[in-house]
């Protein structure tokens, strides 16, 4: 069974169909891109499985569980987690701290013991800071540990922001547009960390604009315009698709 199946998704905002009739699966290990035309609707769907918005109609299966109405810290704890299109950051807090932070979803606190600081407290602590620095160590920021995040360069602080999620213990990584705003460096370096985590194991659900990172790191894309499925396949596929041409030279501002 698909670890994430979508079918017949619509999404209305009174008169407009941002997702209409959307229906896409993922397979355990895969890169699926979500590509389309500015307004396609892509950060809308994101935000529709992971609970932010509640869908007109259809349903989300996640590992067989159906999460259509389920609240994100729900959805997040069932293993299906996401990065937002701009930086979401603690920005006063080291880097070590900001992973800490997303540890934090699957520590087991009691109240009392974290107000004591007892015993049980601190080793869950040490627990989260020996994570956080595999984790750091993995993505290539452990050398920043110290720093903080409002003091890295823009890559490193999405790359920091990708090891918030990884703290998180996802088994599906939805990524919204992890290369914006990057140069060609901080582009090459994020593609290497994104591979790195599908070599892991983790499934991966993508939207990005630049298509050279698209067509280079994704087994499958989805192609979505005015919130229909137009087009899905390999990336050579998707590259000789007439209407997915057509889409991209007739796009909008984007309202996703």
């Amino acid at each position: 069974m698909s670890l994430l199946e979508i079918k017949n998704l619509t999404m209305a905002f009174g008169g407009l169909r941002a997702i209409n009739d959307l229906s896409m699966s993922l397979e355990k290990g895969e890169i699926r891109g979500l590509i389309g035309p500015n307004g396609a609707g892509k950060t809308t769907t994101f935000n529709v499985i992971t609970g932010r918005h509640r869908q007109t109609s259809g349903s989300i299966v996640f590992k067989e569980y159906n999460i259509s109405h389920l609240k994100p810290h729900r959805v997040a704890r069932l293993g299906l987690i996401r990065t937002f299109q701009a930086v979401t950051l603690f920005k006063n807090f080291t880097t070590l701290k900001n992973v800490m932070v997303g540890c934090h979803m699957h520590s087991k606190y009691h109240f009392w013991g974290a107000l004591l600081n007892n015993a049980p407290t601190k080793a869950a602590e040490a627990a989260n800071r020996k994570k956080s620095l595999e984790i750091l160590e993995f993505m290539g920021l452990d050398k920043y540990k110290e720093e903080l995040a409002i003091n890295l360069p823009h890559g490193h602080q999405r790359a920091l922001g990708v090891s918030i999620a990884l703290a998180a213990d996802p088994e599906l990584l939805m990524l919204d547009e992890p290369c914006a705003g990057m140069n060609i460096e901080e582009t090459d370096f994020m593609v290497d960390l994104i591979k790195k985590i599908s070599d892991r194991g983790i499934t991966i659900l993508l939207i990005e604009h630049d298509m050279k990172v698209v067509m280079g790191i994704c087994n499958k894309i989805t192609v979505i315009n005015f919130g229909n499925k137009i087009a899905e396949g390999s990336p050579r596929e998707i590259q000789n698709d007439p209407d997915v041409h057509e889409a991209y030279l007739g796009g909008e501002n984007d309202a996703a």
